[in-house]
């Protein structure tokens, strides 16, 4: 079922892990913030009993900066049971990719052992990654957390994918159809603020500083 506001500003829609907010990508942003109060607090508030639900946010063509997204985090954080897992733009913004991979995708949370996580397009994840947790996409992935469990990158045959962490102890790391070697060979004396990928068909991990190297052409520093 899909409810919009008079304004037509902000529409919801129940999916089957939460709600999605699909926002008007033409009006004032500061009209966005109003509706998505009036909505929570006066018309919706049905939705704020009960267990957690996951939000997912989707602003359309609307750049989001990081000013603009704390406001939003704030206005649902606001609400007893309402979690934002993710906030899209179909912009890149923040974060460059590689041309022609498209913008970055912002979700938190842990994956778990037994749960999978797959994405079409770069994925920025806010949390850790357990072992036995597995997160598949077909652009980079990038943990701001613990990657204990198994990453897989460039799944559609993509070799300039990356795979970046802060804390890089995978169970396996996949870039395309390449496999890195077992962690304890890689012969680190750390493992801290890492990334991995494909140099001469063979994977490689670096240190994130070292980025620049790669992709020189890019203001790449996600960690």
């Amino acid at each position: 079922m899909t409810e919009t506001t008079k304004q037509q500003h902000v529409t919801i829609k129940g999916v089957k892990d939460g709600l999605v907010f699909l926002l008007d990508d033409t009006c004032e942003f500061s009209a966005l913030l109003d509706d998505i109060r009036h909505k929570l607090e006066k018309t919706h508030r049905r939705i704020l009993t009960g267990p957690i639900i996951h939000v997912h946010i989707k602003t359309g063509k609307r750049p989001i900066g990081d000013l603009e997204r704390e406001q939003l985090k704030q206005v649902f954080s606001a609400q007893g049971n309402l979690l934002v897992q993710s906030i899209e733009s179909d912009t890149p913004v923040g974060v460059e990719t590689e041309p022609g991979n498209g913008p970055i995708t912002v979700m938190k949370g842990i994956v778990r052992s037994g749960q999978t996580i797959r994405h079409v397009g770069n994925l920025f994840y806010l949390g850790d990654v357990n072992p036995g947790g597995t997160i598949a996409c077909t652009g980079d992935i990038i943990v701001m957390g613990a990657l204990r469990g198994m990453a897989h990158a460039g799944i559609d045959g993509n070799e300039n994918a990356i795979i970046a962490a802060s804390y890089m102890k995978p169970t396996q790391l996949r870039i395309a159809e390449v496999i890195s070697r077992p962690p304890d060979e890689w012969g680190l004396e750390d493992a801290y603020m890492e990334f991995a990928y494909i140099h001469e068909g063979k994977m490689e991990i670096d240190k994130i500083s070292q980025l620049h190297r790669l992709r020189p052409e890019h203001q790449y520093s996600p960690l």
